[in-house]
């Protein structure tokens, strides 16, 4: 299955260059909202153009949650540097409005794609966590188990932030994982795609029996990433 995947945005409207006919699916790693560039204007007519297409191709486009994008669905909480007042309660109507239509991972057997990334010691503790325990099912991928959890009273997990974001939790989570965390510690056993961590162009690193490739590069360089799954 052919899959196109698109980095941060930041309100920039490049997704628009991409043919989606060419692709079976089209994978958005998060952080649509907030931009040191864009207007008010252009940010929210740009998130609702990506909201329109997600609701003419629900099953091709796949839409995930980014740490901007959650700070204004989870307002007052999750705090992230960028956040624009003057847009929140536009975006948290949105946002709340549509969260039906976004989720925090989408998994294709042992390929995984979240905003952040997933590492093997937050994996670790996450799984042992009251938040796995009670979303997991006898058939739950890792990608099911962050979604349902993201739907839960337990999500707060999700947002964990180290102090390489200069967070105060141990570990950093898919949603706010570093590069410095990712790099030195990808989940073993998969494949990764992420953004967030801010590239100058297209990064993929493998080692045995996994790999990450970071894909926010936008800021830098119109490239999207295309890979056959």
């Amino acid at each position: 299955m052919k899959h196109i995947v698109i980095g941060d945005l930041h309100g920039r409207n490049f997704w628009k260059e991409v043919d989606f006919g060419q692709y079976q699916k089209a994978v958005f790693l998060g952080d649509y909202v907030d931009s040191f560039t864009r207007t008010d204007a252009e940010i929210l007519q740009n998130l609702k153009e990506i909201i329109s297409l997600k609701k003419t191709y629900p099953e091709k486009i796949v839409l995930l949650w980014g740490n901007h994008d959650v700070q204004y669905l989870h307002y007052p909480k999750y705090f992230c540097p960028g956040f624009r007042p003057s847009m929140q309660r536009e975006l948290t109507f949105l946002f709340r409005t549509n969260r039906h239509l976004f989720r925090m991972a989408y998994q294709s057997r042992n390929t995984i794609f979240t905003h952040a990334g997933i590492t093997n010691i937050w994996w670790r503790s996450f799984i042992k966590s009251i938040a796995a325990s009670k979303a997991m099912t006898v058939r739950s991928s890792i990608a099911n188990l962050l979604n349902a959890v993201e739907l839960s009273e337990y999500r707060d997990i999700l947002y964990t932030t180290s102090p390489y974001r200069t967070g105060q939790n141990e570990n950093g989570g898919p949603l706010w994982a570093d590069y410095m965390e990712t790099f030195h510690d990808a989940l073993n056993g998969y494949h990764q795609f992420v953004g967030h961590s801010a590239m100058s162009e297209m990064k993929h690193y493998s080692w045995h029996g996994k790999s990450i490739t970071y894909l926010d590069v936008l800021h830098k360089q119109l490239y999207f990433h295309v890979v056959h799954l």
